[in-house]
């Protein structure tokens, strides 16, 4: 085809625009670029996914922009970082019971207030503690008076004046009585009577019925109050209030199982919150039989120290488990670590002949700015730290 023939088929804008003899130039590279298109496929050419990257050779200039780093077998501790839920230290705080029943007639503590152990959170116009007061005063006297008559029929027995049955049995009645008065006091003690009132009573004074207090059983901060004025109150049922000591709390940990073989009772835990910035500082007690089947994860206790109260109850924190047990592996830092183009990782190691070769690697564990390598690596290899994008660049030039 002659060169004024593709010229003639150029279209009118093209004529108009280009000389002929750029053209003609362009329709022979159009055609050029057609008939390679159609030809076909050689055999000898090799494809794009056999071509493997060479090594890289670095000249005497070049050496002094990397560094290189052995790698060595070594002992890490591992550090999971988890999340965890706050709660009261339940071998610290109980929910307070009414120990007996009626109406309540006045609260005398709010949430938040300190309180120690005896201290009275509300006052109940109670029958069953009047009744135990009354029954304990009744079965004080008897005692007293059978005890009496007992001394005394065992001098008449002595002198022949009674038969020795009858003081046999006034003695009997003597031991029964002081039962009673034994088991009417503990029933006072259980109601946590004032104990000053106890000694009233046994000294023979008049004791007032101001009402029945609800007493704290434990020292520590009211942190709930259930129950309201005038509300009725059944022995041994309702709930009234809850203390707890805060000074310690629990932090119901997750931990799923890949980590959970590296948790041990005794590690050592660290703990931030959103409230504060304080870093608080635990101990792991207690871990869980269990699996949660809704989450597969299983709850690790850590006990903490809570100064000033800061941590409370359903707080979430950011929890870092530290390891006791040392883990063992061949570790290589960070910096050393790249991706190819199908985002697989990645290390230079250096060659017999001074060259240096990819090597893909599986990465383990990060320990700070170091990986955990188990498989791809050796003890005693060489492979290229700082400078590996220096060497990746070289490389694809």
């Amino acid at each position: 085809m002659s060169k004024n023939i593709f010229y003639q088929r150029l279209p009118a804008s093209y004529v108009d625009k280009f000389p002929p003899a750029l053209a003609v130039t362009l329709l022979s590279l159009i055609a050029l670029g057609l008939f390679n298109g159609c030809s076909p496929a050689t055999t000898d050419q090799p494809s794009a996914t056999s071509v493997t990257a060479s090594n890289v050779t670095l000249t005497a200039a070049q050496r002094p922009n990397i560094h290189l780093y052995t790698v060595a077998r070594s002992t890490y501790h591992r550090i999971i970082s988890t999340t965890g839920e706050v709660d009261f230290d339940n071998d610290q705080a109980t929910s307070v019971l009414a120990p007996f029943g009626g109406p309540v007639t006045r609260l005398l503590v709010s949430p938040g207030d300190r309180v120690k152990a005896g201290d009275p959170l509300a006052i109940v116009d109670s029958p069953d503690y009047a009744l135990a007061i009354s029954t304990y005063r009744k079965a004080l006297a008897t005692a007293v008076t059978d005890r009496r008559v007992a001394d005394y029929d065992r001098d008449l027995a002595l002198h022949n004046g009674i038969a020795q049955r009858e003081a046999d049995q006034a003695e009997t009645d003597a031991v029964n009585a002081e039962a009673d008065r034994d088991a009417a006091l503990q029933a006072l003690v259980s109601l946590n009577v004032d104990p000053q009132v106890i000694k009233d009573l046994q000294a023979g004074r008049a004791v007032g019925h101001p009402g029945a207090p609800i007493r704290s059983p434990i020292a520590g901060t009211v942190v709930e109050k259930l129950v309201t004025p005038g509300e009725l109150l059944t022995a041994g049922t309702t709930p009234c209030f809850t203390v707890a000591d805060l000074s310690r709390v629990w932090v119901m940990v997750q931990v799923f199982g890949t980590d959970l073989a590296s948790v041990s009772v005794g590690d050592t835990a660290e703990l931030t919150s959103g409230i504060a910035t304080n870093v608080f500082t635990g101990r792991v007690d207690n871990i869980s039989a269990l699996v949660n089947p809704d989450t597969r994860a299983v709850l690790v206790r850590v006990v903490v120290e809570n100064p000033g109260d800061l941590l409370k109850k359903q707080t979430y924190v950011a929890v870092h488990l530290r390891a006791a047990r040392a883990s063992t592996g061949l570790l290589v830092p960070v910096s050393a670590i790249l991706r190819d183009d199908e985002n697989l990782p990645f290390v230079y190691v250096l060659q017999p002949d001074g060259s240096f070769a990819r090597q893909h690697v599986t990465l383990g564990y990060r320990t700070g700015d170091q990986y955990d390598i188990p498989e791809g690596v050796q003890a005693g290899d060489q492979i290229v730290d700082d400078g590996a994008l220096f060497v990746q660049f070289l490389q694809n030039q």
